[in-house]
């Protein structure tokens, strides 16, 4: 009927001993079951938008233009050279790993209390702190001491005019630019920084409260605040010097921030990890701090949807190929999936112990004999090349984004265990994790570029705060709008911050004696998401000669 843990509050027993269903219990078990049901689609409600029939999600020309969406996604038309370039892949790794194996210091397999073998896994050795990244910091700090945001934010503006992306909402605008650029960036600061267009407004004497909030209503929304995004980051890309930055980057780490919220919504849920009530905030970053989205996601909801939308719904001139996420930001669905949309998924695993690799053919019981104690069972190729068409189909709806990338995912959870497909993505999904597991394990470069590109968005979590400072970092509105543009408004600040940082950067390493100075390890943990010569909260004067004008009899 149920699980134990439902069946004991829904059945019950009597004076006498006899069974009776307690109804309110059922009630509850019944809802559950449903909502559980809804959110992966078996079951569906007709006229709802997210909740639609899940054949709504899917390409409607699919049949017709079948061999267009193979092209687009770089996928071969036929399963069979789809499996055989896989099994190939799985078959080069695992032989990689099995030779170097026996001579790999930094990994051992282990017998465990319970009789089974995990993998152990040595933690990276620590780099030596580049020795002249800290007398930069003091540089910048000696040249532009307390710079202030909000010139940041204008000087971004004045050089690419990103406030030209915001128009009115009404039928006719009748300020002069230069009074609307003003505004537009003193209420964009005011979001940003968290602390309310009131306070704004009283630092200047020729804006008032109602100027800046008629700007807030009628000019800035999310469209334009996204596009004003990939303006910035589009100018940090055509800005950056090759010697100083290195080649075009092609990679992004992805992790999410929780922000505590007023809980009045229905957005606002309760972290069990973080504690308090609270919503997230999704960044994608790439390997240079320059962030290219950001998303708005409550504390439940799936870090895999959330990785994926980035990638695929980023509006900036960077072409994403590998992404670097955390435990939460990985599952087998992921990884099949990036494998079809042609992305790489780079995760750093927690539970590195519990992994198993997947065997790519069966009846070889003895191959890769260093292997035996950590391999499993074959890949089940037959459900793969059953269900390749649909796999595709899918993940062209996720490239053409005909519905909501989490709607799509939700219906490939383990609510839904019979779902042909979902059962192939999972094969999919674990031949893919089987390779990346061999490269993880034998190549400790690897191992290093995935954990230097998960600290670059943890450095970005942590500048979160010094900028996001107004009301101590709660998001105070209760309308998921007025918090997305809060967010927009944040990940502006913060990216206007990298842009001046990366010109004051390349200013002083343009000189013969700070070029000469620096070497390789400094150039590679150079960053310009520093914030030392920063002041964020404005002019404090102190004038010891005037008073308060308060009567001496009060």
């Amino acid at each position: 009927m149920c699980d134990p843990g439902w069946r004991e509050l829904v059945i019950e027993h009597d004076k006498k001993g006899r069974q009776r269903v307690n109804r309110i219990s059922y009630e509850l078990f019944v809802l559950e079951a449903v909502r559980e049901r809804v959110r992966c689609k078996e079951v569906w409600v007709s006229g709802a938008d997210r909740y639609r029939n899940p054949d709504d999600d899917l390409p409607a020309d699919f049949a017709v233009r079948r061999e267009a969406y193979y092209q687009e996604l770089g996928q071969p038309l036929e399963a069979d050279a789809f499996i055989d370039s896989l099994q190939q892949e799985m078959t080069d790794a695992l032989a990689m790993l099995d030779r170097g194996l026996p001579t790999n210091p930094d990994v051992r397999l282990v017998l465990r209390s319970n009789g089974k073998h995990a993998i152990r896994l040595s933690p990276l050795t620590a780099l030596p702190d580049p020795p002249n990244l800290i007398r930069l910091k003091l540089e910048l700090s000696r040249r532009w001491p307390a710079t202030s945001l909000l010139d940041m934010l204008k000087e971004v503006d004045l050089r690419i005019r990103f406030t030209e992306q915001f128009v009115t909402a009404g039928a006719r605008e009748h300020l002069d630019r230069l009074t609307l650029q003003k505004r537009l960036l003193l209420c964009l600061y005011a979001l940003g920084t968290n602390t309310g267009l009131k306070r704004m407004s009283g630092g200047d004497a020729n804006e008032n409260y109602k100027d800046l909030l008629y700007i807030r209503r009628r000019f800035l929304n999310s469209d334009a605040m996204r596009n004003a995004i990939a303006q910035a980051a589009n100018a940090i890309f055509q800005t950056r010097l090759t010697h100083i930055w290195g080649e075009a980057t092609t990679a992004c780490a992805s992790d999410s921030k929780k922000f505590g919220a007023w809980d009045q919504n229905l957005l606002i849920e309760w972290h069990a990890r973080y504690r308090g009530p609270g919503i997230m905030i999704y960044w994608h970053v790439d390997k240079k701090a320059c962030c290219i989205y950001s998303q708005l996601k409550s504390c439940s909801s799936s870090e895999v949807a959330a990785m994926m939308e980035g990638v695929l719904r980023h509006c900036t001139e960077m072409s994403v190929d590998r992404n670097y996420v955390d435990t939460h930001g990985q599952s087998a669905v992921a990884f099949a999936f990036s494998k079809l949309l042609g992305f790489e998924l780079l995760p750093r695993l927690k539970a590195i112990h519990a992994q198993k690799l997947y065997r790519p053919d069966t009846g070889q019981p003895d191959a890769y004999p260093n292997l035996q104690p950590i391999l499993t069972r074959p890949i089940n190729w037959a459900l793969i090349r059953e269900q390749y068409d649909e796999m595709v189909k899918y993940a062209t709806a996720l490239r053409l984004g005909t519905a909501e990338t989490e709607a799509i995912l939700r219906r490939f959870t383990r609510n839904n265990l019979q779902h042909p497909t979902y059962r192939a993505l999972t094969e999919l999904g674990k031949a893919v994790r089987t390779v990346f597991l061999c490269r993880y394990l034998s190549t400790e470069a690897l191992r290093r570029e995935i954990h230097e590109g998960l600290q670059v968005v943890e450095n970005w979590n942590s500048a979160n705060g010094f900028i996001h400072y107004g009301k101590s970092g709660e998001f105070a509105s209760n309308r998921r709008e007025d918090q997305e543009l809060s967010m927009l408004s944040l990940h502006l600040l913060q990216i206007s911050l990298v842009y001046v940082n990366t010109l004051m950067i390349q200013q002083v390493l343009g000189e013969d004696r700070w070029a000469n100075a620096m070497n390789p390890d400094d150039l590679r943990a150079l960053s310009p998401l520093l914030y030392s010569h920063v002041n964020p909260y404005g002019v404090f004067n102190l004038d010891l000669s005037t008073r308060l004008p308060i009567d001496e009899a009060a």
